[in-house]
């Protein structure tokens, strides 16, 4: 016997501008399940739960809840309906406490004293019922992010949601932290909720979801309970056919030749004792020491938020270390110039993809040669080349997959994903001993995430070096030769590739050093 349905959105659509984001999308929700929302960057998901709670309007379709029609014009209605959600980036005042964010926006027993007995109580109690373990007098600026998540289910909880939607909640967790939040969501359907879980990690969902949903390009694909479900299914519904799964990265680790160190090969880059204070007297980075063979990757893995962002600036020359040494082949590069660095072979892929290195009024061309423009073959090193900048550019628009006119296309015009391929084509056009990539992939589908990984590989086959920093730890355990862990802006502890468990890292991530 087939279950009714607690939420059904039927032929669901949504335009922005000339992109058609949701095309008759259809869902359903059963009570008491978790429901996996499942495909690549920019497949929807979050577009579908945005309609459903209200911070996007629908172009077309119906929202049915519980049998009837309903009419969602903004959160306070979802809230109202009983419908929570929990974003990706999180929506919290830094200096108020745990519970002053929990009960923000209710009505509270005491208005005018302020006086929370009652409503810390009822915070206790659900964290108590669901294992969300939290300090309620802290104050948010002070807490982990898998704390502040916790936080932000709590508010939905407290609200007396039916339904719960989890944007993305695993992206800045250790995997400890994303067991335990696995075993409140069983709590918390077991007690009655229905859960949206959305991803594009194809084994998360396969562990903790009843029923899946994969969106591809804003369309329904298929929907599957977990029993009847498999990996490959997924992966086909995920990419469609026109990638090559078998001989792909993405989808397997296959064996790797280790990389030589020693006397026959040569660092080709090493930080020693390298340290950052800024202007407030805060450490930022404390006595780092790393060192990069020909042919190697070193993954850099932390939760966001503990120095990653500062050791790419100061090996890249944007900020001046107070004490160490930084070498590129032997030669002592600690207070050479962004420029000067570009030049002698490091390349760059920011983290920040629309505040680095990408001025939105210049056109596409401008933007690939942005940083590299007095170097050849784009300049003699006084003018630019513009034959040669357009030839070299329309090429690598055809090769990175870059959707736009054409190179004379102004930057500001591109989608977040192909602002991202312009940062991965400049950096990857350009001969370079080093490559510094910070978050290659965010904002990119799986073919496009498969294609950086095969660049990567080639070259570290090329004897080239790559410090890959990123805050997905999958990625990492796929591509890295060694791994690295920042806790605090201090390197907790180095894991060669035969070495790689993620609860061990997890546990290097949380800052905790093993015995």
């Amino acid at each position: 016997m087939e279950k009714e349905n607690l939420l059904e959105l039927k032929n669901v659509r949504k335009v922005f501008g000339q992109t058609v984001a949701l095309d008759s999308v259809s869902f359903t929700l059963y009570p008491g399940e978790i429901h996996g929302l499942l495909g690549g960057n920019g497949a929807g998901k979050t577009t579908l739960m945005n309609v459903l709670y209200g911070l996007y309007r629908k172009d077309d379709g119906d929202i049915i809840l519980k049998g009837e029609k309903v009419n969602v014009q903004g959160p306070r209605d979802a809230i109202k309906l009983g419908i929570g959600m929990v974003h990706q980036h999180f929506l919290q005042i830094s200096n108020f406490t745990v519970l002053e964010n929990i009960v923000l926006g209710t009505d509270v027993n005491n208005r005018y004293t302020m006086k929370l007995e009652d409503e810390a109580k009822k915070v206790e109690d659900l964290c108590k019922h669901f294992g969300l373990d939290v300090d309620l007098n802290a104050t948010m600026d002070t807490l982990p992010v898998g704390t502040r998540q916790k936080v932000e289910i709590l508010k939905a909880l407290y609200r007396g949601v039916d339904i719960l939607i989890l944007d993305e909640p695993t992206t800045n967790l250790t995997p400890q932290e994303v067991d335990a939040l696995f075993v409140s969501l069983r709590v918390m359907v077991n007690d009655g909720l229905s859960i949206v879980f959305i991803t594009h990690k194809l084994r998360e969902v396969l562990s903790v979801c009843d029923r899946i949903t994969v969106l591809r390009e804003g369309r329904n694909i298929t929907s599957l309970v977990r029993e009847n479900a498999s990996e490959e299914i997924f992966v086909r519904a995920m990419v469609g056919e026109s990638m090559d799964i078998k001989n792909s990265i993405y989808f397997s680790q296959g064996e790797r030749k280790p990389v030589e160190r020693g006397e026959t090969n040569q660092p080709i880059f090493q930080m020693e004792d390298i340290s950052l204070v800024n202007k407030d007297q805060v450490t930022l980075l404390k006595n780092i020491s790393l060192t990069l063979h020909p042919g190697e990757i070193l993954g850099i893995s932390g939760v966001a938020g503990n120095g990653q962002r500062e050791l790419a600036e100061t090996v890249i020359g944007v900020k001046q270390p107070n004490q160490g040494k930084i070498t590129l082949r032997g030669e002592e590069i600690t207070e050479k110039t962004n420029e000067d660095l570009f030049k002698m072979g490091i390349s760059y892929i920011p983290e920040d993809r629309l505040h680095d290195g990408f001025l939105p009024k210049a056109n596409v061309a401008q933007n690939l040669i942005l940083g590299y423009h007095r170097n050849k073959p784009y300049s003699d090193g006084t003018f630019i080349n513009w034959k040669t900048v357009f030839k070299e550019t329309r090429s690598q628009i055809k090769e990175y997959n870059i959707k736009t006119s054409g190179p004379d296309d102004i930057g500001g015009n591109l989608s977040g994903g192909n602002i991202q391929r312009v940062m991965i084509a400049r950096a990857f056009s350009m001969p370079s001993d080093l490559m510094i990539a910070h978050n290659p992939t965010r904002g990119l589908d799986i073919p496009s995430m498969d294609f950086v990984y095969q660049k990567m590989l080639k070259r570290r086959e090329d004897g080239f070096a790559t410090l890959l920093i990123s805050e997905d730890l999958d990625e990492l355990l796929r591509m890295a030769d060694r791994i690295a862990v920042i806790y605090r802006g201090e390197i907790l502890g180095v894991l060669e590739r035969d070495q790689f468990d993620k609860y061990a890292i997890g546990r290097l991530m949380s800052g905790i050093k093993d015995s």
